[in-house]
């Protein structure tokens, strides 16, 4: 069990599962019916994702535009729940096939809202990948077009997710189980 930070974290998926996962996924969305596609990344916990895939798009073939935007269902001075766009993509999506890229799908209230901003603004099709989908925790009727991993209830952390800002830089999924 690796230790981080003084900190005991139990890999739930590693690297290399992760990996090979990443590749399965870019060759399945290089022979599904996208087109004109504008890849955007849901900051911040999907930034390490979004950058694995996308390699893996081109090596799949495909040679996607890429965006990011950032959503938060927490801010200053709201109440919990509101979702509130922090940063917004530049690029035109009216008549595009869009893909959203987010690290975790859980409450799923984010991605409906990102998804019908979307759809509101044009785009022909909007597709959700998710590296894990934590199904047992939805509240919105939304499902992932393309899922990494189902995830197990508990908090996870590594491969751009955090707990306090602290081990986004993991190379796998795991669970912080106790003090060092």
């Amino acid at each position: 069990m690796p230790i981080v930070r003084n900190k005991k974290i139990e890999v739930l998926f590693s690297a290399e599962q992760i990996a090979q996962r990443t590749h399965e996924l870019a060759e399945e969305i290089a022979l599904s019916d996208l087109k004109d596609i504008l890849v955007i990344s849901v900051l911040k916990g999907s930034f390490v994702f979004a950058a694995d895939l996308i390699r893996a798009f081109h090596k799949a073939g495909l040679a996607p535009e890429v965006e990011f935007i950032s959503i938060s269902s927490y801010g200053s001075g709201t109440e919990a729940g509101e979702i509130q766009l922090l940063q917004d993509i530049k690029t035109e999506v009216s008549g595009r096939d869009v893909i959203l890229i987010d690290d975790i799908l859980e409450s799923g209230n984010t991605m409906q809202f990102t998804r019908n901003l979307m759809l509101e603004r044009g785009a022909s099709k909007v597709a959700i990948i998710t590296l894990l989908d934590k199904s047992i925790r939805r509240k919105a009727k939304i499902e992932a077009d393309y899922v990494g991993f189902e995830c197990p209830d508990k908090f996870v952390v590594g491969y751009g997710m955090d707990v306090g800002h602290a081990f986004r830089e993991l190379p796998f999924v795991g669970i912080v189980t106790g003090d060092a």
